[in-house]
């Protein structure tokens, strides 16, 4: 029953896409291999006098994009050879010019540059500064200045797992992002440089932190469980709170039960799990489990020797995909046991086998909270539920 990856999909997530053979002797390079650049967008249909009015930083002058009429790209910041940045620019402008680039909806494709010597995972996003967006509302006259970022690692199908936790890291970007040169270097350059690990990496930490004890987080998430962490640093809890929203199946079922099901986990339990990290190793308190989470935590513990971030990510994907199919199935028996009782013992049956009968009888029970003979088959199965645990 340990959940795990087919090998093509772990191959996918190596940053080649080919693979080859070397897939174990890429997967140290990874976090070294990350680049970005960052670029100040012009349009010039609105005003001639856009390109010489001068308004933008020192470096604002240099590298626009040629054979561009409608809009300028100026190159402000980037880690990348200057031959592969022009290459970056280049496939920018092009998807400036097809319209493809919407303020503050980032995407992700697969480019092409001369280094590394691969396709590489590109995320983009054109943005506007947000300190000077509440000056704009009636006066048209005022610009507010706008840029495209670009983030390079791994592989498409790597950055497209995190495309949500990318588009959350450009708002810090838009906050520190100022006109002058002296807030460019001081705050959105580490900014910049620092994406990887702080938007991709979290996961990894958390995992490595863990290890055995991660199948107690993976309860905590799928169960809604209210979480509080004591003792760590601001970097430690930030990446437990992200591995929670991560891990968590807000989006993927209806907003309304997720809501009822974190009040009534809160009222049944009347305790927080707590996570203390003041030692060499996270003491957890009042921490749950089942069978379910411990085999997803084998298939992260077992993944954690290759130290590939996406691969992770993918794990987690999966571990939430075969939640939201467990529910969908028990749903499936309880709406059949409403009218023949074989189905009713299908229902006990898949509850004391699928590993996480606990957790998924609280969902359906908030799902079905309005529908009589739904409730009443739910009732039936908790006490069967908790027959068999006294027995």
């Amino acid at each position: 029953m340990l959940p795990a990856l087919p090998d093509g999909d772990e191959r996918e997530l190596e940053s080649s896409e080919e693979g080859g053979g070397a897939g174990e002797e890429r997967r140290p390079e990874r976090s070294s291999s990350t680049y970005h650049s960052l670029y100040r967008y012009r349009s010039c249909r609105s005003s001639q006098q856009g390109a010489d009015s001068g308004d933008g930083s020192p470096s604002s002058v240099a590298a626009e994009t040629p054979s561009s009429e409608d809009f300028s790209l100026s190159l402000l910041d980037t880690n990348l050879p200057a031959e592969a940045e022009t290459e970056l620019r280049s496939f920018i402008a092009k998807r400036l010019t097809k319209g493809a680039l919407f303020e503050g909806m980032g995407n992700v494709a697969s480019v092409g540059l001369s280094i590394p010597e691969y396709k590489v995972g590109c995320y983009y996003c054109r943005f506007q500064q947000e300190n000077l967006l509440e000056m704009t509302t009636l006066e048209s006259e005022i610009h507010v200045p706008e840029y495209v970022v670009c983030f390079l690692g791994g592989s498409e199908k790597g950055l497209e797992l995190f495309r949500l936790e990318l588009d959350k890291y450009i708002q810090s970007l838009k906050i520190n992002l100022d006109l002058e040169q002296k807030t460019l270097e001081t705050c959105v350059n580490p900014c910049l440089r620092s994406w990887f690990e702080n938007a991709i990496c979290p996961v990894q930490r958390v995992v490595q932190l863990f290890q055995e004890k991660l199948t107690f987080l993976l309860h905590a998430a799928l169960s809604y469980t209210p979480v509080e962490v004591k003792n760590a640093d601001e970097r430690t809890e930030k990446d437990i709170s992200r591995f929670l929203a991560a891990a968590s199946l807000q989006g993927l079922v209806q907003e309304g039960t997720m809501t009822s099901l974190c009040i009534a986990m809160t009222e049944e339990q009347h305790k927080s799990m707590i996570i203390d990290c003041g030692g060499p190793q996270p003491q957890l308190h009042n921490a749950g489990s089942n069978r379910f989470c411990e085999d997803w935590m084998h298939a992260f513990v077992n993944g954690a020797e290759g130290g590939n971030p996406f691969l992770f990510r993918q794990i987690l994907e999966n571990f939430k995909l075969k939640a939201i199919q467990d529910i969908n199935n028990l749903k499936r028996f309880i709406r059949q046991a409403e009218m023949n009782h074989y189905a009713l013992f299908k229902c006990y049956m898949f509850l004391k086998n699928c590993g996480s009968g606990d957790v998924l009888l609280k969902i359906v029970k908030v799902e079905h909270a309005e529908m009589p003979e739904a409730r009443n088959v739910v009732t039936v199965l908790e006490e069967f539920m908790r027959e068999t645990r006294v027995a």
